[in-house]
Order: C-alpha cells, then sequence, then structure tokens
C-alpha cells in the first residue's frame, strides 16, 4: 500500500486554538477514515513544518482528499509527498535497466 507524508503547519487560527488540538487529532483521524486514509503516526516536529503526518492509502486520490478537507477547516496547511520505505527504494533500484 502507498505512503505518503503529510507536513503540516499551523495557522493562525490553529495556533490559538492549541488547546483543542487533541480534539482536531480524534477528528482527522474520523476523517482520514472516510476518505480510505489510515494515520500511522504523527510526530511534532521542530523546523520547517510543525506536524509530520505519515500515511497509508491505496491511491494519492484518497490522500488529496484528506489534504484538501483538513485544510479547508483552517487551523493547518498541507504539503503531501510520496515516500517509500527503504526495502522498496532498494527494490525499485534492483529493477533499473
Amino acid at each position: 500500500m502507498p505512503t505518503f507524508m503529510c507536513s503540516l503547519n499551523w495557522t493562525d487560527q490553529g495556533i490559538r486554538s492549541i488547546k483543542d488540538a487533541p480534539k482536531r487529532a480524534k477528528a482527522a483521524q474520523d476523517l482520514a477514515k472516510k476518505v480510505g486514509v489510515e494515520i500511522k503516526q504523527v510526530y511534532l516536529t521542530s523546523g520547517d513544518s510543525d506536524l509530520l503526518v505519515i500515511l497509508d492509502t491505496p491511491n494519492g486520490d484518497n490522500v488529496a482528499k484528506f489534504a484538501l478537507a483538513l485544510g479547508s477547516q483552517g487551523s493547518v496547511r498541507t504539503r503531501t509527498a510520496r515516500i517509500w520505505p527503504q526495502s522498496e527504494f532498494q527494490k525499485l533500484i534492483s529493477e533499473l535497466p
């Protein structure tokens, strides 16, 4: 199953209501399930992003739906990328012509 990472940054609205973050996290879990995405891990980060979310899903369309729906709630902005674990990366390299 494809894996994606979603980097999140709090908006002004999101950081002002940071104490609601646990409720928003639960709502994000529910939203993910509705669109066919499984949230595998969530990390608080330092640097360019505030949060990093690891997602599994059968296809990228589901991730796009999740990111759009999550962003439309106004607490975070999202950036999403497909990621491959080391074993899959090595397999891709072994199949190069």
